[in-house]
């Protein structure tokens, strides 16, 4: 998607700091973090969010989980625990539509279960 923000950090023309990296997904600090460790992941292949969601997305949303799991390990949040955040929509504070998941941890988190902000 030519306008998609997230699309243009995956393309290296936008910097990010990127701190995940595998076949299908990237994983970059967020830039208005709300906790410690405050990454986004997004699929490589451009898809607008939950809401769009098919059958032949099914790989795609599974490795997104996989990688956001692989990088709590390796911070070592995986015992103390972190959130996995998806806003939905513009309601939800979903800005940037293109799928991804708020990785929070490196801290106790409470309230619900929003990244505090929109994204």
């Amino acid at each position: 998607m030519p306008d998609c923000l997230f699309c243009k950090i995956i393309e290296g023309k936008i910097p990010a700091n990127v701190v995940y990296r595998d076949e299908q997904t990237i994983g970059f600090d967020d830039i208005h973090p709300v906790a410690p460790v405050h990454v986004l992941f997004v699929p490589k292949r451009h898809i607008d969010g939950v809401s769009t969601l098919t059958a032949s997305d099914n790989e795609a949303v599974g490795q997104l989980v996989l990688s956001a799991a692989k990088y709590a390990r390796e911070r070592g949040i995986e015992t103390s625990g972190y959130r996995l955040v998806a806003n939905v929509g513009p309601d939800a504070g979903q800005t940037v539509f293109h799928l991804h998941l708020h990785l929070l941890g490196g801290k106790p988190l409470r309230g619900g279960a929003t990244s505090g902000r929109g994204d």
